[in-house]
């Protein structure tokens, strides 16, 4: 069977010697984009100069990249759009959301990336009309819909150990109880299939420097349903999102569509490094994706859990509930984590205890995986990661 991978490992510039298994926090570098950013600054727009916005498309690149991770995401054209950071895509959504109910619950879980909480919990009180913020385990999701929530509010992969929300069941059991659905794809879109029109998601956002590979900071995005855009009015507007933006009309009106998500001008080098790293997924099938993830990660435990024992497993075994991570516990895993990127294997860690891993087949190989295995557990037998500058924590863990 021939690898539909051969062709994207050529694709990224990484540095010789590492095994890179944080494509889940930040993806690397693809080859193409330094060569688009050189030509959108010294072409675009050094020679174009403000004529860039309608020569060279920058006014519709959050379109034109948004078409891009709707492929990606199961979203028909023209439902997606990027742009500004997935914190402020969220409040747009949610307050967007809250504008189409008369409903107060806003219904999340305790699993959720914090500053999805965060956002949602100052959007609330800046709304000042009594809407409450739910949390719940997880697990206890599905149970807690009831008819006075108005939006469930979920990331679909956790963070920190990888388990899957099922959207598809989730989002029917809330639209059956009168709810609104909001998504977090941070750890979905580019690791596993989504289906957000089959799933009828009403409104989902993300981030572009994951698996998407965009960048550091790299633009967002926001996908609203066809069909409910024009009812919903995010409490965050601008002039790319009115109707008319150069007729400059003292008066709001959304635009069309998802164009109503948009704000403020596009920062255009980073949205243009984000288009380029979305070639990369030419003609890739989200379903070899998926397929090529779950061998990896079943490789990299079996290879961890026979030769480190003192592991524990944080994330789902069945490899159906869980994304493209995989999470193992230790006492000192920051240690650990730190001592794994000394020896050139790049992971990450969250707190308390939590040694994440992520498994990217558009670059990552079976060796790779094997490699890192074997480098973890002789760090392990050795007691190598027991040092004082492998315990020192730096800003970014």
């Amino acid at each position: 069977m021939t690898d539909p991978f051969v062709r994207t490992r050529g694709l990224f510039d990484l540095p010789p010697g590492i095994v890179y298994l944080d494509g889940n926090s930040l993806g690397p570098l693809p080859k193409s984009v330094p060569e688009r950013l050189q030509r959108e600054i010294a072409t675009e727009w050094g020679r174009k100069l403000i004529g860039g916005w309608n020569l060279s498309g920058w006014y519709r690149l959050p379109e034109t990249v948004g078409d891009k991770i709707a492929r990606l995401i199961g979203a028909p054209p023209g439902s997606v759009v990027a742009g500004d950071s997935t914190s402020v895509n969220l409040h747009k959504a949610l307050t967007a959301a809250l504008s189409m109910t008369d409903r107060k619950v806003v219904l999340s879980d305790t699993g959720n990336f914090p500053t999805d909480l965060y956002v949602a919990q100052m959007a609330l009180a800046a709304l000042g009309r009594g809407h409450e913020l739910k949390l719940v385990a997880p697990e206890d999701v599905a149970v807690a819909i009831d008819g006075e929530v108005a939006v469930l509010m979920l990331t679909e992969v956790d963070y920190r150990t990888g388990r899957l929300h099922d959207m598809k069941a989730l989002t029917a059991k809330a639209h059956a109880a009168g709810a609104l659905t909001i998504w977090d794809l941070a750890h979905s879109a580019g690791a596993l299939p989504v289906d957000l029109l089959g799933a009828g998601a009403d409104f989902a956002v993300g981030c572009g420097y994951k698996y998407l590979n965009g960048g550091p900071g790299a633009p967002a995005f926001t996908y609203v349903r066809p069909g409910a855009a024009e009812a919903a009015q995010p409490a965050v507007a601008g002039w790319m999102g009115h109707e008319a933006p150069f007729a400059f009309d003292t008066d709001y009106r959304p635009a069309p569509g998802s164009t109503r998500m948009r704000v403020g001008t596009p920062p255009i080098l980073s949205m243009a490094a984000l288009d380029a790293a979305l070639d990369a997924w030419n003609s890739i099938d989200m379903a070899d994706v998926r397929s090529a993830s779950i061998a990896l990660s079943e490789l990299f435990i079996a290879e961890v859990e026979r030769s480190c024992p003192g592991l524990v497993l944080a994330s789902p075994r069945d490899p159906k509930h869980r994304g493209s991570q995989v999470s193992f516990r230790h006492a000192h895993g920051y240690a650990v984590m730190q001592a794994l990127i000394a020896r050139g294997v790049i992971g990450d860690f969250r707190a308390p205890d939590i040694m994440r891993f992520g498994f990217t087949p558009l670059y990552l190989r079976g060796e790779d995986v094997r490699q890192a295995a074997a480098t973890l557990a002789d760090i392990l037998a050795g007691a190598s990661w027991d040092r004082p500058e492998f315990h020192a924590r730096a800003a970014v863990t």
